[in-house]
């Protein structure tokens, strides 16, 4: 039996730690974020924006810029974040 203290985190806990490292910003402005899911063999994310963000001219900005490129320097694996209703 493997020992969990050895597991190496999963594509899902690694992108939900950097979810977690920007959700306070997004707080900040009456929203927040939630991962929707992760379609593993092409590397794209679907997330949610919640509460003031969602439908926020600025979401897509926010996205593209703020999420999607922290997301795709710390787990190189991610190709795209896009965001779901």
């Amino acid at each position: 039996m493997a020992d969990d203290a050895n597991a190496q985190p999963t594509l899902t806990d690694r992108v939900n730690e950097v979810l977690g490292e920007i959700r306070p910003m997004i707080q900040a402005d009456g929203g927040d974020i939630q991962l929707v899911g992760i379609d593993e063999p092409t590397g794209k994310v679907s997330i949610r924006f919640q509460g003031a963000c969602r439908g926020c001219p600025m979401s897509a900005m926010t996205l593209k810029m703020g999420v999607e490129k922290r997301v795709r320097q710390a787990v190189p694996e991610i190709s795209e974040v896009v965001a779901v209703d």
